[in-house]
């Protein structure tokens, strides 16, 4: 195959708008469409490889499998292991659990089906997370395994059917990435069905410029240059994606592939030296960019600054200069690393990254590594929020004389069923959890009102208590109709990151805090403004001080497994230093 200098030109505008983006610079908002580039031009590489090959005889599914590994793992591999020390180091239970589970995913090329798994409201902030970035390599890595099997055995078919194939599926695969990017947009973002389509499209482009060659056509270049830009300037997260808003950027590439020769002032333009530079260690630049953004996140109690992520974006290319020279080239060289040496090397690192990954699972992140035995993991996960379900009731039950108490709300709503479970003796009160009320839906809906009138205490507890504000008089009214007392419960936060406990000593964790988040702060003085004293409570102004909001107890344990919910023990300091000094209290007992 011809080497074409423009296409490790593209493979730079393909890396640093990702790898801005990651670090938060807002000018580049939809720097996530470099990844779809990426595919694009993997695509297009791959298969006119496979075409060459083809035709001229040569192709060895083996052969090409050793030379994606060749490609793919030695540096993925090396990055992994470096990860291990700082994630074993820097990282509580919870974090090293998922990172473990991370490890062993990538080595079986499936983390992207690993994130869309578990993705959701409970999981890891994706900026904590090292090996986030590897999803892609699972859908290039599935791409690769199959792809070649499928064009083996369509080919014997003629070209026609098999360019009807490729169609059908490309057109099949962007059906459904529009469709599930907005019912399910984990499933859109992560799994092949729906990036199959971007690594087809370059597959197409193999095929015409097989047939009639690239094209010098400055106009049509240019706009596939335009398009690529406009994508990462004006997209943003709040853009449905990859659906037909990844066109823009794919269909970018397909334009410059086919029209981009080297006569044109684009080609030209990204073939120059410092660009294709950036782009030969392009793939080792994306494997080191998200580890260094996401331990230096776990790292730090507050959010990293402009200036820290500015050194950590030039960081990641003077690593990926080093990997490139130093792992990269020597094992893509059958010279110097052998078939033999190469499976020797790469089983090694995977028994040693599986073995870990699984370790780090099966131990709940190695908790006796941070916390005494005592404290178990089942009362330190996001999973102990979820312990209250035999609370969801359709009706009071009790006699008249049995106080009833109604706890409405989202997960917070769950958290503050955990506070009263761990505070009060619940047998002395009938409690109902509902979470498919809020304020306003609690007084204006039948059933409802029926909940309200029959209750004696409503607790109202969500995410952000004024997303209901213009409800909160309303019910404050209703409740007094209905002789009900009613509370509602301010929002709580813990702080940027906590991780970094996990570096202090067991006997210099007790009563620790963090920053307090701005955001939080306000939040909870703009309810208090809203929203009568004698009927809210705040959690933040109790556990806040001038330096910082409570994070551990008087023993050292963590009241929040993920800055925004509670342990068990922050229930039980929250129930006991908060609602029990509350005007709640009396209602309780």
């Amino acid at each position: 195959m011809k080497y074409r200098s423009e296409i490790d030109g593209l493979r730079a505008l393909a890396v640093v708008p990702v790898i801005l983006f990651h670090s938060g610079f807002e000018l580049f908002g939809g720097g996530f469409v470099g990844v779809d580039v990426f595919f694009v031009i993997s695509g297009y590489l791959i298969t006119t490889i496979l075409i060459e090959e083809i035709e001229s005889d040569r192709f060895s599914l083996l052969n090409f499998y050793e030379r994606r590994a060749r490609r793919i793992l030695p540096a993925l591999f090396f990055v992994m292991l470096i990860c291990i020390p700082f994630a074993w180091m820097w990282m509580l239970p919870d974090p090293l659990e998922n990172f473990g589970q991370s490890l062993v995913a990538t080595v079986l090329s499936a983390n992207n089906i690993l994130l869309f798994l578990t993705t959701g409201y409970w999981d890891l902030a994706s900026e904590f997370k090292p090996l986030l970035h590897t999803w892609s390599l699972g859908i290039e890595e599935q791409y690769y395994i199959f792809f070649p099997i499928f064009l083996i055995v369509v080919w014997r078919l003629g070209r026609e059917v098999l360019l009807l194939s490729i169609a059908i599926i490309l057109i099949t695969s962007l059906s459904l990435s529009e469709w599930l990017s907005y019912g399910s947009p984990e499933e859109a973002f992560y799994l092949i069905h729906t990036r199959a389509w971007e690594l087809l499209f370059g597959s197409v482009a193999a095929f015409i410029v097989h047939k009639n060659g690239v094209k010098n056509n400055n106009l049509l270049a240019l706009i596939g240059f335009l398009a690529i830009i406009f994508s990462i300037l004006a997209y943003d997260v709040n853009t449905p994606f990859p659906g037909v808003y990844a066109l823009v950027p794919v269909l970018g590439v397909l334009l410059l592939v086919l029209y981009a020769g080297e006569e044109t002032f684009v080609a030209k333009l990204l073939s120059f030296k410092v660009i294709v530079g950036i782009g030969l260690v392009s793939y080792s630049a994306y494997l080191w960019h998200q580890p260094l953004l996401a331990f230096a996140k776990i790292y730090s109690k507050n959010e990293p600054v402009f200036l820290t992520n500015l050194i950590l974006v030039f960081f990641t290319f003077f690593l990926a200069y080093f990997s490139w020279k130093y792992i990269e080239k020597p094992f893509r060289n059958k010279i110097i690393i052998n078939g033999s040496t190469l499976i020797f090397i790469i089983s090694f690192a995977s028994i040693l990254l599986v073995g870990f990954g699984y370790s780090a699972h099966k131990t709940h992140g190695f908790v006796s590594r941070v916390f005494e035995d005592s404290v178990l993991s089942s009362d330190m996960y996001i999973s102990y929020n979820e312990r209250n379900y035999e609370f969801i009731k359709d009706e009071f039950q009790s006699k008249a004389t049995t106080k009833k108490i109604l706890v409405v709300g989202d997960s917070f709503g769950r958290d503050f069923v955990n506070v009263l479970r761990e505070t009060y003796n619940l047998s002395l009160f009938e409690l109902i959890y509902r979470d498919d009320y809020d304020t306003c839906t609690l007084i204006t809906s039948e059933t409802g009102k029926i909940f309200a009138s029959t209750a004696d205490v409503i607790i109202l507890a969500t995410v952000n208590i004024l997303d209901d504000g213009h409800c909160s008089a309303d019910a404050i009214e209703f409740a007094n109709k209905t002789n009900a007392k009613i509370f509602f419960i301010g929002t709580k936060q813990f702080g940027f990151n906590h991780n970094w406990i996990a570096r202090t000593d067991l006997d210099k964790r007790k009563l620790l805090r963090n920053p307090v988040l701005l955001d939080t702060k306000n939040a909870d003085f703009n309810a208090s403004e809203i929203i009568p004293a004698d009927n809210y409570i705040s959690i933040m102004q109790p556990l806040m001080n001038d330096e910082g909001v409570l994070v551990t107890d008087e023993l050292g344990r963590l009241l929040s497994p993920d800055r925004a919910h509670l342990t068990k023990y922050g229930a039980i300091y929250i129930g006991r230093e908060i609602i029990r000094k509350s005007a709640l209290d009396p209602f309780l007992k």
